[in-house]
């Protein structure tokens, strides 16, 4: 996507998404973004433009790593209740619950047995949330391994993005033949009717990112009357008279 082309249609989407998030805010309604993906397949990227987007203020920013001491003490889904978004805010997890059948059963972190299970208790999990009314977009970024090879060598040459650039990246390029296995069972094994997986070719950043945020607002506004909301009357009939006297 050229960069006019992308200017235009990011500022559109800019213009929807913060009407979307008035809404939401009006309404007290609940959205959840999950983001899945390649390292370097754009997941950043697209939480920085949707940062830059919205107010700060109900909009909530989630990246998932490992758990700590405590979280392993209790139920592995338990850390995941404890973030949900409350009444007029959107939560976005940068990695998420999947993390259980993606880097736990590709790095032996949970047995087979327990990541088995997972997919079930996934689906039912978000079953819940459906159930009390949260809307609920999954985004997987998907990117081939020349891509991803040749982003890496980009953050190399780049001072500003270079400690980007880890030891588990290179391990993990190691085991893409395991983790596209993973991907490829948590995508067939994990939809549900409203919270289906949007596979994104993010191959190109700037098309990647227009598909991705029109994807997420399609999917949080499902059900949501998006007019702006009228003041309150009192409001409107003391300003009124007041603009009289």
């Amino acid at each position: 996507m050229k960069r006019e082309e992308y200017d235009k249609k990011y500022a559109e989407m800019q213009h929807r998404l913060m009407l979307l998030q008035t809404s939401y805010g009006s309404q007290g309604l609940r959205g959840i973004v999950v983001l899945e993906g390649w390292d370097a397949a754009g997941k950043g990227g697209l939480i920085r433009r949707l940062a830059w987007t919205m107010d700060p203020r109900t909009l909530r920013v989630y990246p998932i790593g490992a758990p700590d001491q405590h979280e392993k003490q209790e139920h592995w889904l338990q850390r995941f209740w404890t973030r949900m978004p409350r009444a007029g805010e959107i939560a976005v997890f940068d990695r998420s619950w999947y993390g259980r059948v993606l880097v736990e059963r590709v790095e032996g972190l949970a047995d087979e047995k327990a990541w088995k299970r997972a997919y079930r208790e996934i689906k039912e999990f978000e079953a819940q949330l459906l159930a009390e009314d949260f809307r609920l977009v999954k985004l997987f970024l998907d990117i081939t391994p020349e891509t991803q090879l040749q982003r890496f060598k980009s953050r190399l040459e780049n001072p500003e993005k270079r400690w980007k650039l880890t030891d588990d990246d290179i391990r993990n390029r190691h085991r893409w033949g395991d983790y596209e296995d993973a991907y490829h069972d948590m995508l067939e094994k994990t939809s549900i009717p409203h919270a289906k997986w949007n596979k994104i070719d993010a191959n190109d950043k700037r098309g990647a990112r227009i598909e991705a945020l029109d994807t997420l607002h399609r999917g949080l506004a499902r059900g949501v009357n998006l007019a702006f909301p009228e003041p309150s009357a009192r409001a409107v009939d003391y300003l009124t008279k007041k603009g009289k006297d």
